[in-house]
């Protein structure tokens, strides 16, 4: 049971309820952490203009969505697990490439040095090596793409450490469970 009150979208007025009508138009729900973020129309507005903008970026849906696997796993935030295992189905990922995304890894090279990167930022707590922005460089990342990574990786931390705090009910599918422990 949440630990904060997720507002009802039907129950919600003044801002809340604007943004609410907003999400449920773009997601066809307003998901339960969204309904307790809803509690700070400021924080929930703030949450939203960053995702939308974000989303806008030069990174693709399915990079995004790795990112926020990798992070999620990292911070063990079953919530945005569950959200972003099927978030990431929605932007085409394989059942493979979301688990890999879990694990900080992918198949594909420039993936891979994207995911690394986004581990190694919340593991390092932003303290990366002129090396591993090399690594990035090499595969093909702009310094503006840079900025996107870390900024999607901050959004992540957000939604993890609120839904740490809130424990709001999950409104999407498990996420299936890791067989080997992640780094």
């Amino acid at each position: 049971m949440s630990r904060i009150h997720q507002i009802s979208p039907e129950t919600a007025t003044g801002k809340s309820a604007e943004l609410f009508t907003a999400v449920k138009g773009k997601l066809g729900m307003v998901p339960n952490m969204m309904r307790a973020i809803g509690n700070s129309p400021a924080a929930l507005g703030a949450y939203l203009q960053f995702s939308g903008g974000l989303a806008g970026g030069s990174l693709s849906n399915q990079q995004r969505e790795q990112i926020a696997l990798a992070v999620g796993e990292a911070n063990q935030c079953d919530y945005c697990l569950a959200a972003h295992s099927a978030l990431g189905k929605m932007a085409g990922l394989s059942p493979d490439q979301i688990r890999d995304a879990r694990h900080g890894s992918a198949v594909d090279v420039k993936s891979d040095a994207l995911v690394r990167f986004a581990r190694k930022l919340v593991n390092e707590r932003g303290h990366v090596s002129d090396g591993d922005l090399q690594e990035l460089r090499d595969q093909g990342f702009t310094d503006g793409d840079v900025a996107e990574v870390v900024a999607n990786v901050a959004l992540n931390i957000f939604t993890n450490y609120f839904n740490h705090v809130a424990d709001p009910d999950i409104d999407f599918p498990q996420a299936e469970s890791l067989s080997c422990k992640v780094a």
